[in-house]
């Protein structure tokens, strides 16, 4: 039963929305690095004083938003611990992976909101940056990192300002170990504003309306999204389903507990409470594939069973809060890769995270059939770098994947897939700020998994090195194919190529630490393209003809 009348309730959460979109577009606007600018790959979400998400802004990508809340708690878990307490004017920043942060290359700003003395809410931003300190330039690609001190720098709950007071030594500290001081600490200081932007603006939204109607109105909101959610799980039938995933892990390795690592989720329905469990799944590896358990597998779940259940296209707009996510229970054995003890390293946690809510969606296929796709191919990261006059730069290039086919539709070509949600950098942006060179990006034709319904496309990009340039590589998919659902067939792993149809050429795994290369040299990366769905004989042929004719297939 709601506390509060409708309207009132309506407004209070359409004025958090507006908060959220407001935060994100001026953290875009004033960012410094293309992987924040361009690509979003950011979160802006509020709080109450419970760290319960009332909503986040509709630019971000889920695996930045959605861990905002585990970040606060992480916080105040170390505030426990060392004695602190919230003040106001206080700026947090955070990054510590076994305390909330969905990873170390994405740095949190959180900032409380108080009323009359009383912490109310908190106003917070989360984004990846380009460098922080580790052995080798650019934080994704330390694939090699064999703990989680070898990732960079941690910021665990530090108060970079204390009671309006900046903390110059913790900022003089970043700036003198990261290697492009200007994007990095720039980055922050955009995230730092978007964060107290959000903050004043929620004080005036409280103000506004009252403490209490305002605290009324969320919980109204948080219901309504936990009672769309249990009506949603109500519905499916009982039981388990259970599925298993692949990743290629470092197929160079030459452990081969390594390689070939296996993710299993078994979703348990009882009438409108859901449980998914990852028992089975291969234990933690002293390489950074490992998933923080809060900030990535929380998330890859919460994300797709959301996009399952409560999709926009059959379902009327649900908000986007913690009360989506009551109904839900996860569980992981403890030193799985999906519950990892520190200090294991988890730098590179989105291959396995994708693989969790891509896994997740076959479990549930025999009961969803058609809210379900098949297999998807997973996104590369590269991180490229150099040194001239006396400056380091970095640029973290995100190369797409593809979405699986799914009942009544062919998958998404060339884009990011499921929890991650970035876009790709323009070319005119990449050449106009690095001395890189595109040489070729288009579709990978007739790579799709064929079916009923054919797969996604990846994409081919190859970039030309116009200096000596050192570049390293996260990601997944070149071993194991997108599987097909229903009958439909697998679809195409990817490939990294150095120097393709050239002297010297070398296959190269889908992910490698840090290696130089020489002006010229070439790099191609060639995205895996998704599974099909339903046989490939009951294809409407008339399908077949426009992809031919658009030159997607032979």
């Amino acid at each position: 039963m709601s506390r509060l009348d409708p309207v009132t309730t309506a407004v209070i959460a359409g004025g958090l929305d507006s908060i959220a979109v407001e935060m994100g577009h001026k953290l875009a606007r004033m960012s410094y690095s293309s992987i924040i600018r361009e690509s979003e790959d950011f979160g802006c979400a509020l709080c109450d004083a419970d760290a319960n998400q009332l909503c986040e802004s509709v630019q971000s990508t889920p695996l930045q938003s959605g861990p905002i809340p585990g970040y606060v708690r992480g916080i105040e878990r170390r505030f426990r611990e060392t004695g602190q307490e919230w003040r106001p004017g206080d700026v947090v920043i955070h990054n510590h992976p076994y305390y909330g942060a969905s990873h170390q290359p994405d740095v949190g700003f959180i900032v409380p909101v108080f009323r009359d003395g009383e912490l109310v809410g908190f106003s917070g931003t989360t984004a990846h940056h380009l460098d922080l300190g580790a052995l080798s330039p650019g934080t994704c690609g330390i694939v090699d990192a064999g703990d989680a001190y070898a990732e960079g720098l941690h910021f665990n709950a530090l108060k970079i300002e204390d009671a309006g007071r900046p903390n110059e030594v913790l900022w003089q500290l970043i700036k003198d170990n990261v290697r492009a001081p200007h994007l990095v600490v720039g980055d922050m200081e955009a995230q730092v504003t978007a964060s107290k932007i959000g903050a004043a603006r929620l004080e005036e939204l409280i103000e506004r309306y009252g403490l209490d109607t305002f605290r009324l109105a969320c919980a109204d909101v948080m219901d309504y999204s936990e009672r769309m959610m249990r009506r949603e799980i109500e519905r499916l039938p009982d039981g388990t389903y259970a599925a298993e995933g692949h990743l290629d892990g470092y197929p160079d390795h030459p452990d081969p507990t390594y390689r070939d690592l296996v993710i299993k989720v078994a979703v348990t329905i009882a009438g409108s409470e859901l449980t998914v469990d990852l028992a089975g799944t291969s234990p933690q590896i002293d390489l950074p594939i490992n998933m923080p358990f809060v900030g990535t597998v929380d998330l890859a779940v919460w994300v797709a069973l959301r996009s399952i259940l409560l999709d926009t296209e059959t379902h009327d707009a649900v908000p986007t809060n913690s009360g989506l996510f009551r109904a839900i229970t996860i569980t992981a054995p403890e030193g799985c890769l999906a519950n990892p003890t520190f200090p294991a390293p988890t730098i590179a946690r989105f291959c396995g995270g994708n693989l969790v809510a891509d896994t997740l969606m076959r479990a549930l296929a025999p009961i969803l059939p058609e809210a379900v796709s098949a297999g998807t191919g997973t996104l590369k990261i590269v991180s490229y770098s150099g040194f001239k006059d006396g400056e380091h730069w970095v640029y973290m290039d995100i190369h797409e994947g593809s979405y699986g086919a799914r009942h009544g539709k062919d998958g998404m070509d060339a884009v990011d897939t499921l929890y991650a949600n970035t876009r790709n950098n323009p070319i005119e942006d990449i050449e106009s700020h690095y001395p890189l060179r595109v040489t070729q990006y288009e579709l990978r034709e007739g790579t799709g998994g064929e079916g009923h319904w054919r797969g996604g496309l990846g994409s081919i990009r190859e970039i030309e090195f116009l200096e000596d340039t050192g570049f390293s590589l996260e990601g997944e998919g070149s071993v194991w194919a997108p599987p097909g659902l229903f009958g439909g067939d697998d679809g195409t792993p990817g490939r990294v190529i150095l120097n393709r149809d050239r002297a010297g050429e070398q296959e190269l795994p889908s992910k490698f630490p840090y290696r130089k290369s020489r002006a010229g040299d070439r790099i191609c990366l060639m995205g895996p393209s998704g599974g099909g769905y339903g046989p490939a004989a009951d294809r409407d042929p008339a399908a077949s003809a426009r992809d031919r004719a658009d030159g997607l297939i032979p």
